[in-house]
């Protein structure tokens, strides 16, 4: 199976600009502060590139004119996302030109050299002239409040990252956390996103306006015909099948129970589905047919279950029931490396204070607790026709819920809840089933999440991955509620 590489392709062409600020007319006054503080802006460069090699660093501006032309260099070299060290105090209207231009989130990095001044030590100082030179090497708070204030007076959006440039990991993590947003935010942006059949009638909570999917995340989106998968079924070979059929019983634990003829059928659709993503380049794929006597189109629906669950374990997340909006929630937390599984409610268990979610249909199996087991369905409940299905539990631990909620007034917010999965009876109805604990309690979860009016479905990962997803919502400007 050939996995698509939408992610590390993303990933190589973002782009972090970098740029240090302070007052060209210190230079001559203070020897040795201008380098000092040069050397403090490589600093942050490296670890920037340690998360991420692709670095626009533009060094300290220090006047309007560096300023302007820092702002068109940014601009030019297509930065996503801008890191401004404040190293010392500068004037903002040097700051101010560099970012205008540029026209993306800006993070105010405020970090101190050292956790402290050593007092003692300057005090001891001399020179005055030295003494001031050694205050503003660690006078990176100073300028922030004019730097806020003007930002906030002309539109810029800004966020903040206060403490040390050295061992302050909660500060690093901020840092590393906002690369990570940026890269999920550009892969979302060049996501081609596969829309294949049609909604599910009468489902009203999953249509969406998929223009305000555009405007909220960039990408594109690929209308698909069902027979075009059908069409590329039949151009499989024999030995691609046995191949495929291989790689199922590698992949999952294939229960005894299941016929040849299914899996045989089963790898047929697999391989065309492999075939229909690479044609069009997805990213996801969100789909649904209901079936009116089409022999080809039915046989090709009923039988897409593996294959499905195949591309969405590698980077590929499926959606089904037409569901647009939770293929964008999958594929925002399988671009954080959280999984992104698709689910819903099934039932609440009140003695354990357990809400039980899955959903039919194709599974994460990276995120799976234990090799993930096929079994055959004489019946699809809700759906056409019959075949196999997997069946799998969310790895136990931490796990971070998402759901893309389109509003009243048409917008859209990211609805987020971290919970625990964790061990305990399921359903073993041939579907993804997992018992999840929720700080709160389950009854009361269940009440203020639907009280944001979300989709019956959402997306599901590992890890509690809440404040990179409100990072997230910050640079593509979205409301961001966490349950």
């Amino acid at each position: 199976m050939k996995e698509r590489n939408i992610k590390t392709e993303a990933y190589s062409s973002l782009k972090i600009g970098l740029f240090g600020v302070g007052l060209e007319a210190y230079w001559e006054q203070f020897e040795g502060l201008k380098e000092r503080l040069e050397g403090y802006v490589s600093e942050v460069e490296n670890k920037l590139r340690a998360l991420h090699p692709q670095v626009v660093n533009l060094g300290l501006i220090d006047t309007p004119d560096k300023a302007f032309a820092a702002g068109h260099t940014f601009r030019q070299g297509d930065v996503d996302l801008i890191f401004l060290y404040v190293t010392t105090y500068a004037l903002s209207s040097t700051i101010l030109p560099v970012v205008q231009r540029a026209k993306v989130p800006v993070i105010i990095l405020n970090l101190s050299p050292e956790a402290a001044i050593d007092y003692a030590a300057f005090n001891q100082m001399s020179n005055r002239v030295k003494m001031t030179g050694e205050w503003l090497a660690f006078c990176s708070t100073c300028p922030v409040p004019e730097i806020a204030n003007v930002f906030s007076r002309t539109g810029i959006q800004f966020h903040q990252i206060t403490g040390l440039l050295h061992q302050d990991e909660e500060c690093w993590t901020e840092v590393s956390e906002w690369v990570e947003a940026a890269k999920v935010a550009h892969i979302m942006f060049h996501n081609r996103l596969g829309c294949m059949g049609h909604y599910y009638s009468g489902m009203l909570d999953i249509y969406t306006d998929l223009t305000q999917q555009y405007a909220h995340f960039g990408g594109h989106m690929e209308m698909i015909e069902v027979e075009e998968l059908a069409t590329f079924r039949k151009k499989v070979t024999d030995t691609e099948i046995q191949t495929r059929v291989e790689l199922f019983y590698e992949a999952f634990a294939v229960q005894p129970d299941c016929s040849v003829e299914e899996l045989q059928r089963a790898a047929r659709t697999s391989i065309a589905l492999d075939r229909l993503v690479a044609k069009y380049q997805l990213g996801s794929l969100a789909y649904y047919y209901k079936g009116t006597g089409n022999f080809d189109n039915e046989d090709t629906i009923s039988s897409i279950i593996l294959g499905n669950s195949l591309l969405t374990a590698h980077g590929v997340p499926v959606a089904g029931e037409y569901e647009i909006k939770n293929a964008q929630a999958m594929k925002i937390m399988d671009s954080f490396n959280a999984g992104g599984s698709f689910t819903e409610y099934y039932a609440m268990d009140y003695n354990a204070d357990v809400v039980l979610m899955g959903h039919d249909g194709p599974g994460h199996m990276a995120i799976a607790e234990g090799k993930i087991k096929v079994r055959p369905l004489q019946v699809y409940h809700g759906k056409v026709g019959k075949g196999l299905s997997v069946e799998m539990s969310v790895k136990n631990g931490p796990v971070t819920l998402l759901s893309v909620v389109e509003k009243m007034d048409g917008k859209l917010l990211l609805l987020v809840a971290e919970a625990e999965s964790v061990p305990g009876p399921i359903l073993e109805i041939g579907n993804t089933n997992s018992r999840y604990r929720f700080s709160l309690g389950a009854r009361k979860f269940v009440q203020t999440w639907n009280s944001y009016g979300p989709a019956h479905h959402c997306a599901v990962g590992i890890g509690h991955i809440a404040s990179k997803i409100k990072k997230l919502g910050a640079l593509l400007n979205m409301e961001v509620v966490q349950v």
